[in-house]
């Protein structure tokens, strides 16, 4: 035993002889030898600069401010006084500076083995600078550096799309080198989704030195990569518009053309980009993040909502694909639904219930039990497989980070999620879009694009890469083209049908819209009370989310507007106004392509003058047109 433990021991030392042996003769060599090559030669990174970004007519929302950054001189004596000189005499320059934080700054970074400069304010502004820059730039132990610092012109106007840029952790170090160099890297929207992009590639110079580490030949340069620009779909004017159309309100809203290209995306309320870029205070923040409106909170990629009614073409459609038959059949509402033996009543939204329901009619008065029976008929996994294949439930693959999936719930979602059974309950409220359904804003509005087209895109905001054109990517899915054209109808009488949930807002609109409301619940009624409360009557957190979706125009769809109104109430009401706004935007602005800004003046000026008539017209005999059935109705107008 004792022969053991000494043979341990002699192993042990061995083995520990070695590990040192090969430190100090292999490991160890790297780093002198690098220390030496150090000592001979200096590598100035030259950094880039950052590439703007601007949108589609060239106004800028990202840009650089010129100025300058300083550094004192490595091996500044603390004994003799020589670093506290030093800070002094820029603290006599520039008052506003910190001298404690200068002295911790620089005694963190400095070493015997340092020859580099020691870099103590990131950025003085150019005009601040001119007054003193010929004195300073005297000073031996000086070191001025031409700086650049990331201004956002629009502040809280598109700050979850263009999103802001900080100082790089280690983190973002390790993962991006050149972070190390420029000390700073975008953290999120557009700046951190196209970071590699737009910070550039880094140059440098390599220089011969002697022992004073001052420069004695030239031995290689190469010039850094600098402003690789991006330019964006989005429309500021509209962008703007819109978020001031919303005020105070808590509310998303997108709008975007049927093939991608996202000219507008609002999350309200934001906030100021500016406050990170040089380090947010604590004050700052503490506001952003007691705000229960959650500012900081991009909601069309970063919240789930449940969707409501806006979620039942797709569900129409996943009965289309189930089997032959099942959407061609008439569903009868009474008001509700039992289940089984079951007296739990699934009730629709109108109490006396709609009467004998088709396809068309179950969109245009959103009828909640149509689509209870359908769902009863095919099931929550056929459900599940269909929303996802047109877009809900996963993420849409816009070109910003981090984005949420959201969740379409199926029986295997459920037992990994809570290990529990699927009950038929559950599937009737999936149907109506309630229960475990929660989806973003952007996948309702790519999901509308594909109902208005037949092809589901991918949400674009870059438009062009340094010049080079984006074009965003469109997947064809194949359904039944009959029942497409009757969900289409249906849309088309949401808005357009007196019986429509939206034609009180929708109808008279210088473009045909076509649509669907929804009501989202956030709290559950329960089954003894017989009477709803009216959403006006409800406290704040209890209302319901209002939904509007849409796209226009009807024949040739070409955009579409996504609406959420946060415990807005009723979608027709709360959010419905507000896309129709919206919509009025787009039209007098001259984005429909047959209707350009020249006739629109005229159509204004005509307007302008039958509302200064003083006669009224003589009545105009009905022309009589056809309608999406092929019905000879008289001209509503």
């Amino acid at each position: 035993m004792r022969f053991k433990i000494v043979l341990l021991i002699f192993a042990i030392f061995w083995v520990v002889l070695i590990v040192r042996l090969y430190h100090i003769s292999i490991k160890s060599n790297f780093y002198y030898e690098r220390l030496a090559k150090e000592n001979i030669e200096r590598k100035n990174y030259l950094k880039p600069v950052r590439g703007e970004i601007f949108d589609s007519k060239g106004k800028f929302l990202a840009v650089n401010k010129i100025g300058f950054s300083l550094s004192l001189a490595p091996h500044l004596s603390i004994k003799k006084g020589e670093l506290q000189t030093a800070i002094a005499t820029l603290k006599h320059y520039f008052p506003d500076l910190n001298a404690t934080v200068m002295e911790r700054v620089y005694r963190r970074q400095n070493s015997p083995y340092n020859y580099r400069y020691i870099k103590v304010i990131d950025f003085v502004p150019y005009d601040t600078m001119m007054r003193d820059y010929a004195r300073l730039s005297a000073l031996p132990f000086v070191k001025i550096d031409t700086e650049t610092k990331r201004y956002y012109p629009y502040g809280r106007y598109a700050a979850h799309i263009v999103g802001y840029v900080g100082r790089a952790n280690r983190r973002e170090i390790v993962a991006d080198p050149v972070a190390e160099i420029v000390g700073y890297t975008g953290k999120s929207g557009l700046e951190r989704y196209y970071n590699r992009w737009l910070e550039g590639e880094p140059g440098y110079i390599l220089s011969k030195v002697n022992a004073r580490n001052k420069a004695l030949k030239v031995l290689e340069r190469k010039e850094p990569v600098n402003n690789r620009s991006l330019k964006v779909n989005l429309d500021m004017d509209l962008q703007k518009y819109i978020y001031d159309l919303l005020g105070k309100t808590p509310a998303v809203v997108v709008v975007m053309r049927t093939t991608g290209e996202v000219l507008a995306a609002v999350s309200n309320p934001s906030f100021d980009p500016n406050l990170f870029v040089g380090g947010i205070s604590v004050k700052d923040w503490k506001a952003l993040q007691n705000n229960l409106g959650h500012p900081f909170t991009n909601k069309f990629i970063h919240a789930v909502y449940p969707p409501g009614s806006v979620i039942k073409m797709g569900v129409a459609l996943a009965a289309s694909k189930a089997g032959h038959g099942i959407l061609d059949e008439h569903e009868y509402c009474k008001g509700y639904i039992t289940i089984g033996k079951s007296k739990h009543k699934f009730r629709c939204w109108k109490k006396w219930g709609h009467g004998d329901v088709d396809l068309r009619k179950s969109i245009r008065e959103s009828c909640d039990v149509y689509y209870y029976d359908k769902s009863l008929k095919i099931g929550i996994d056929r459900i599940a497989k269909t929303l996802k294949e047109i877009g809900l439930g996963v993420k849409t693959g816009i070109d910003l980070p981090r984005e949420y999936r959201g969740i379409i719930p199926d029986k295997a979602w459920k037992r990994k999620r809570y290990h529990q059974p699927w009950y038929k309950g559950e599937t009737v409220i999936a149907a109506i879009g309630q229960g475990y359904d929660n989806i973003t804003p952007m996948q309702v509005a790519r999901y509308t694009a594909f109902l208005a087209t037949g092809k589901l895109p991918t949400p674009t905001l870059a438009k062009e890469l340094d010049g080079k054109k984006v074009t965003p990517k469109r997947i064809k899915l194949r359904f039944n083209p009959y029942h497409m054209s009757l969900i289409r109808q249906g849309m088309i009488d949401v808005c357009n049908d007196r019986r429509g949930t939206a034609y009180k807002t929708m109808h008279d609109l210088p473009i045909k819209v076509a649509g669907k409301t929804g009501t989202a619940q956030v709290v559950s009624i329960p089954q003894e009370i017989k009477k709803r409360v009216k959403e006006q009557d409800l406290a704040y957190f209890k209302k319901s989310h209002a939904w509007i979706t849409t796209y226009a125009p009807v024949r040739k769809p070409e955009y579409v507007v996504t609406v959420l109104v946060e415990h807005g109430g009723h979608g027709g009401s709360a959010a419905g106004p507000i896309a129709a706004k919206i919509y009025k935007w787009l039209y007098y602005n001259g984005y429909f392509k047959n209707h350009p800004v020249e006739k629109i003046r005229a159509e204004l000026e005509r307007r302008m003058r039958e509302a200064n008539a003083t006669v009224p017209a003589a009545p105009v005999p009905p022309k009589l047109r056809m309608d999406q059935t092929g019905r000879k109705v008289g001209n509503q107008e």
